[in-house]
């Protein structure tokens, strides 16, 4: 992605995303919780996948304690990481009142669902990213969620849905010192930023190649209907640019500097991040209405196949009805001899020109004549 590998631990992209849109919001910014919401450590254990101290450009061996994991922030010179993996409202008031985490900002977190944005609460910057994951053999784009609150000296992220990116990240920022870790707390948001961003130039190239293989299908001699996979498809590319659009404006504001407690010094790492979402959102719309001009091609396609079985259709009607008129030309002239012959054939004794010596030879006549003159008429006519 031509990025600066000296800030980067990585650039191997995942298949997670983040968009965010973000705007203030006069919101009330009273701590979520207090003391008494507070429970034992032990009932939280099963949703924090990992909670540890970053100092000096490296992380301290070890895990930290929830309880003492506000104890150890204020005092540390760089700063404590919690994760949390789909917590109850219960499970995240314990770290809310740990770290006096705006409450609002907390109830998003636990009900997810909310789109990509940026929001600042005093000393606490509230981020949500939207990864997304591309499943090619189902052309099916899995969007999770991930809330991030970058404090002065922590980092607490809450993440909803099957998603590799933070591991990633933990991982990356684990493997010993890097200038990365001198940006402090924003090291972390920045480093999940990149690696949503790949994740989402990732699945464009999944869809792309999905977008060529229907339209090879369609512009070809293919008989088949593929109106519903073209629209599942073009579902699915709605579905990823509701979690890429709004992340322009977050990366936007975090690229000029203009975020509060969010080191000025990252500005040109999520300056790049922020040209990647936008190249991104482009791709998207670029397939999004490529799928509709494929859509309605192939729609036309199969309305002109379909004109073409009624043409064939009607041709076989019209060539029905020609017969239907010979045969029954035929039927009528045939009929003429038989009335007559079954008129003469009834065997009484008194019926007109019986006895008549040339009977036979004029009622022979009269039915040649009928005959004739009925060939002639349905043949003027066309029947025959």
């Amino acid at each position: 992605m031509g990025r600066d590998d000296a800030n980067r631990a990585s650039t191997d992209g995942g298949r997670a995303f983040s968009p965010g849109d973000g705007h203030r919001d006069e919101r009330d910014t009273e701590p979520a919780a207090t003391a008494e919401a507070v429970r034992p450590d032990g009932d939280i254990d099963r949703v924090i996948g990992d909670c540890g101290v970053y100092e000096q450009g490296r992380r301290r061996p070890g895990r930290v304690p929830l309880d003492q994991a506000g104890t150890v922030a204020r005092r540390t010179d760089g700063f404590v990481w919690i994760g949390l993996q789909q917590p109850t409202a219960e499970d995240i008031a314990v770290v809310a009142a740990e770290f006096s985490l705006p409450s609002l900002a907390v109830e998003d977190a636990v009900k997810a669902h909310q789109r990509p944005k940026l929001e600042v609460y005093d000393e606490v910057v509230f981020v949500v990213l939207k990864p997304v994951r591309y499943i090619d053999h189902e052309e099916v784009v899995e969007v999770s969620e991930i809330a991030v609150f970058v404090g002065p000296r922590f980092v607490v992220t809450v993440r909803h849905g099957e998603s590799t990116m933070l591991a990633r990240v933990r991982a990356e920022l684990d493997r010993g010192p890097s200038d990365l870790l001198a940006l402090g707390p924003t090291a972390v948001l920045y480093r999940a930023a990149d690696l949503v961003v790949d994740g989402y130039e990732q699945t464009i190239e999944y869809i792309n190649d999905d977008v060529d293989s229907i339209e090879e299908e369609v512009f070809t001699d293919d008989e088949g209907d593929h109106a519903r996979r073209i629209y599942d498809l073009k579902r699915e590319v709605a579905e990823f640019r509701r979690a890429v659009l709004p992340l322009g404006t977050p990366l936007h504001r975090l690229a000029n500097g203009e975020v509060p407690g969010i080191d000025k010094a990252a500005a040109p790492f999520f300056r790049d991040v922020h040209d990647h979402v936008l190249r991104a959102a482009d791709a998207i719309e670029a397939h999004d209405r490529l799928l509709s001009d494929v859509l309605q091609a192939d729609m036309s396609r199969l309305g002109v196949r379909q004109s073409q079985i009624a043409l064939r259709q009607n041709e076989v009607a019209a060539r029905q009805n020609e017969d239907m008129r010979k045969i029954s030309s035929w039927a009528a002239i045939a009929l003429v001899p038989t009335a007559v012959a079954g008129i003469y054939g009834m065997n009484f004794e008194h019926m007109p020109e019986l006895r008549w010596q040339y009977g036979y030879f004029a009622v022979l006549g009269v039915i040649v004549t009928v005959c004739v003159a009925l060939y002639l008429l349905f043949r003027r006519n066309g029947w025959l």
